[in-house]
């Protein structure tokens, strides 16, 4: 090289050496400006991970950032960093040389600006798990994309499909749990898309079948679309996914037979094809040797259960209950891996149960009811330690039940009613320490019940009817706290009831119907707070009924074919009980006809009330002369709706200190406590000082004539009672609750229906919590109107012979009296279950936004899940503070949708509680919360019945306990909506 060369190449080295040393701060300068920003935006008072982002650092040196040798950023890493703000995306991808976006799993909100097509050279944008709001815009520049996630983040409106076509590169693709608008078809773009490993779609509005051109996805190791409006069938294509070790269907509309070539996917180890109309054989699964987790319940599938399935080595999950299949179970099922739970309840499946399910002792649930199972249950599950659920009922299984299940100390619930089990329940029992239910109804279980079953302290119902059990209660009984109900109707125990009895404070239901009890009633029994029903009847009882029976709030009282003499109490005296008493030789009563009246000592008692009710009816007489009068005097109060001159119609459901007059001359203007859609409310305070409410429900003729129309046939129409009235008085008459509102008659004209109700002068639990009148209510109060407000509707659901469905559960429709005891009201659109349990089908949406069971929207079908579903809410409302629907939830959301995108870390759930909860009792608010969540699950199956709920919440009564309870996100149901904890929750519920 010569001299000349030489310096030729020196001074433009030089040169370039030069503009490097002068770029190089500029350069460092714009990557700190554009960071900065982004910390301002996001930055979190909680979370230390900007603490490094100063301008003595170097960017490169900042926490969560990466860059690459020349000193450019190329990654942002911050997920799960409880970051909250709207990201600036004009700064973000003002990064040219940006790869990397890793913010999944904070708060951010806002939306996603047109600026993110400026990250050009983006391979990872993953910005699931927030929540964010409005649309996704077009992705069309990313062309270097490999993975985008963006599940479970708030986004809405459509999502830009056809920029897809530009993303070529990519491989894992999240898009689900968001609302997307729904799509006319199955996007076409994803077909396109050969390189995806992952594709996870659920829950994001796709409609459509599932096109056959699936099959060019042949690198799809996991393929999740369920909760979807996918109909049709499975394409035969989707066996060509050999590399597929997860397959996700359910909870759509699929039909069809799984297709020939189906059983090539040999690498599935999850497949969940749940909640759908697919139909025939299961041999087509018989190749999948790795299957862990098989869900198909909620099919129409037939056939018997291959034999193969019994050789399946890793299978820990089997659930195919409510299908139509046949046969029975293959014998080695489940006795190879660490087998967690079978559910194949309701199908026609017979013979003898599996005797190794539980093999490695890792087994939780049992469930096998409503099939036709024979055989004793095998001897290998007396060691099942694990078992939580232990349900086969409606079988024909026999012999005596094996040692050692009775005491198992984890187990929940025990059902093995509708059998032909026979032998004793062993003492120990005692040491069932868990054990919430006691089915052992319609057997031949014979023997004492042993004197241990007190020390199960956790026991909320006990059902033994229909058996040949004999001897005494145990006299501990009483040690039972939790005790719910108590069926023994239909054995043959015998002595007195044991005063004990009155001890368990929580009893809703007795049934001792059909024994041989003798002795006297307990005068205990009218010590018990929440009892709703007592079924005495076809005993050897005698003496008198005991005076502290009329201190109840009974809905079904039954006492007849016994021994009782004397007087039937006052309280006891209506027609709705007359039946309970009969068979009783030595009752007497003046007002029930078919009992002998009372002697003149026998009714001294009762003469005052018969002097009253004399004076009421002349005081009737006189209403009804009066009516003109009461018609121009109401005119003149202006009120809303003016009640017409006519007679009056009272039909009383409680013993009344009150005539109609008292009612109607204080139904003005002052006394206007509360407007709503089908009337007015208002106050009334009687001479004595008692205080009533009376909701005045508008009927065709009042709403005429107070818009003032004059058409003839306006004027001609007849008045006909309203909807919400008959469903209010039909409801109410009948209940007898202390958590439910108290209807003490209603008055009826030609066009005025009244209804009156006890006053609760604390107003609702909406007043309370969120309106201008709202107090500040501690946790303990908080846990004790949920509590309840929950045995309120537990007794709606449960206690009739038909449930009753409110349709309406909210916050403003609990009202609180004057201790602050809540009461369920307003049963305006209330539904009563008609024979069968399957729920009703409305024409309306029924109900208050923000309440409303997302099923209703597209089924109109009515069930107790819908109510649980409000009611999960309502709990929502008491443990946050937060209306249902708050701007800062973002457009479409609501509090369900909120509080299970803060559901990732321990600090970010607890940012949820209310502040005006005590420190030391967030951690009880969280248990809370979990019941909430699980009360709110899609799927209608994974709620609990109430009857549950009550339970769960006497599980959570306020301990004081400063500890954490971090809500799991999958087991709550917030995220991918799926058995995973034990197949259907109680498939018979």
């Amino acid at each position: 090289m010569s001299v000349q060369c030489f310096w030729r190449w020196f001074t433009l080295l030089s040169f370039f050496l030069t503009l490097i040393m002068l770029v190089s701060p500029s350069k460092s300068d714009d990557q700190f400006q554009m960071l900065s920003k982004l910390k301002s935006a996001v930055q979190h008072s909680k979370t230390n991970v900007f603490t490094t982002w100063t301008q003595e650092n170097k960017v490169c040196s900042f926490t969560g950032i990466v860059c690459n040798k020349n000193g450019f950023v190329t990654e942002i890493n911050l997920p799960q960093q409880q970051l909250q703000g709207v990201l600036p995306f004009d700064a973000i991808c003002g990064l040219r040389s940006l790869e990397k976006i890793s913010m999944g799993s904070n708060l951010l909100h806002g939306g996603i600006t047109e600026d993110l097509k400026h990250c050009t050279s983006l391979q990872v944008l993953d910005l699931g798990n927030n929540s964010f709001a409005g649309k996704v815009p077009d992705l069309f520049t990313l062309q270097k994309l490999k993975i985008l996630s963006l599940n479970t983040s708030g986004f809405s409106g459509p999502f830009p499909w056809k920029s897809l076509e530009n993303l070529t590169n990519l491989a894992f693709l999240s898009l689900g749990d968001n609302s997307f608008d729904v799509t006319s078809s199955f996007p076409a773009e994803l077909l396109k898309l050969d390189k995806l490993y992952w594709l996870y779609l659920s829950n994001c509005s796709i409609k459509g079948q599932i096109p056959e051109g699936i099959s060019n996805l042949t690198l799809l190791e996991n393929l999740e679309l369920s909760d979807n409006q996918l109909f049709g069938e499975i394409p035969a294509g989707i066996g060509k996914l050999s590399k597929l070790w997860q397959l996700e269907l359910y909870n759509n509309s699929l039909t069809g037979k799984f297709p020939t070539g189906f059983g090539n996917l040999t690498s599935l180890v999850n497949f969940d094809a749940s909640h759908n109309r697919l139909e025939g054989e299961l041999v087509e699964l018989k190749p999948l040797k790795l299957l862990a987790s098989l869900h198909l319940f909620e099919n129409q599938f037939t056939g018997d259960i291959p034999e193969e399935f019994g050789e399946l080595k890793y299978l820990e999950e089997f659930s195919l209950y409510t299908n139509k299949l046949t046969g029975p179970l293959p014998q080695k099922l489940g006795s190879w891996a660490d087998f967690a739970y079978i559910d194949v309840s309701e199908n026609f499946l017979t013979g003898p149960i599996p005797p190794d399910m539980c093999k490695n002792g890792k087994m939780t649930g049992l469930l096998i009811l409503q099939n036709s199972f024979t055989g004793q249950v095998p001897e290998s599950y007396a060691n099942c330690k694990s078992l939580e659920r232990f349900r086969v009922s409606k079988n024909s299984l026999s012999g005596s039940i094996p040692a050692g299940i009775w005491g198992m100390p984890n187990l929940f619930i025990v059902d093995f009613s509708m059998n032909q089990f026979e032998g004793p329940v062993t003492p120990d029992i005692g040491n069932a320490k868990s054990l919430a239910l006691l089915n052992l109804a319609n057997n031949r279980f014979s023997g004492t019940l042993p004197s241990t079953i007190s020390q199960t302290s956790s026991l909320v119902s006990v059902q033994l009817s229909s058996n040949r059990f004999s001897g005494e209660i145990p006299s501990t009984i009483g040690e039972l706290k939790k005790l719910s109900s108590l069926y023994l109707t239909g054995n043959k125990f015998y002595a007195a009831i044991p005063d004990s009895l009155g001890l368990c404070a929580s009893l809703t239901d007795i049934n001792l119907s059909g024994n041989s009890f003798s002795g006297n009633i307990p005068e205990s029994l009218g010590s018990l707070p929440t009892l709703n029903s007592l079924n005495l009847s076809n005993n050897k009882l005698s003496g008198e009924i005991p005076v502290s029976l009329s201190r109840l709030k009974l809905s079904n009282l039954d006492l007849s074919n016994n021994q009782l003499s004397g007087p039937v109490p006052d309280s006891f005296s209506l027609e709705a009980f007359r039946e309970g008493f009969e068979g009783n030789p030595g009752l007497c009563s003046q007002n029930l006809k078919n009992l002998q009246p009372c002697s003149r000592n026998a009714r001294t008692s009762n003469q005052l009330r018969v002097f009253v009710s004399c004076i009421v009816a002349g005081l009737l007489v006189l209403v009804i002369f009066a009516g003109c009068f009461l018609f121009l005097k109401l005119r003149q109060n202006n009120l809303d709706h003016p009640l017409k001159q006519s007679s009056w119609n009272m039909k009383s459901f409680r013993i009344l200190s009150f005539n109609e007059s008292d009612v109607i001359d204080a139904i003005k203007s002052e006394n206007l406590i509360g407007k709503g859609g089908s009337g007015n409310v208002y106050k009334v305070v009687l001479d004595n000082g008692n205080e009533l409410a009376v909701k005045h429900i508008w009927t065709a003729n009042s709403i005429d004539r107070r818009s003032f129309r004059s058409s003839s046939a306006m004027l001609t129409k007849k008045n006909s009672r309203s909807p919400e009235y008959d469903a209010e008085v039909a409801t109410l008459s009948n209940v007898r609750h202390v958590n439910v509102v108290k209807l003490f008659c209603s008055i009826t004209s030609d066009d005025c229906n009244l209804l009156v109700y006890e006053y609760l002068p604390n107003g609702s639990l909406w007043d309370r919590l969120h309106s201008c009148h709202k107090v500040k209510m501690g946790w303990e109060l908080r846990y004790s109107i949920a509590a309840g407000a929950a045995k309120g509707l537990e007794y709606l659901h449960h206690g009739f012979d038909r449930p009753v469905i409110h349709r309406d559960v909210k916050s403003s429709n609990i009202l609180l009296d004057e201790e602050w005891k809540p009461r369920i009201a307003d049963f305006g659109l209330a539904k009563i279950v008609q024979a069968g349990g399957q729920g009703e089908w409305t024409n309306v949406i029924a109900g208050t936004h923000g309440y409303i069971a997302p099923e209703y929207a597209y089924t109109c079908k009515v069930n107790e899940k819908s109510d649980v579903y409000s009611f999960g809410v309502v709990l929502m409302e008491l443990v946050t503070g937060k209306r249902p629907i708050e701007p800062e939830f973002g457009e479409n959301k609501d509090i369900v949708c909120w509080v299970c995108s803060k559901l990732e870390s321990k600090e970010s759930v607890i940012e949820v509680v209310d502040s005006n909860i005590s420190e030391v009792f967030k951690g009880d608010a969280m248990k809370m919360l979990r019941i909430a969540i699980h009360c709110t699950s899609r799927i209608p199956a994974l709620r609990p019945s109430m009857r549950m709920v009550v339970h769960m919440l006497e599980e959570v009564e306020p301990l004081q306990l400063t500890d954490v309870v971090v809500v799991d996100k999958v087991s709550a149901g917030c995220s991918k909506e799926k058995v995973n904890t034990g197949g259907k929750s109680d498939p018979s519920s």
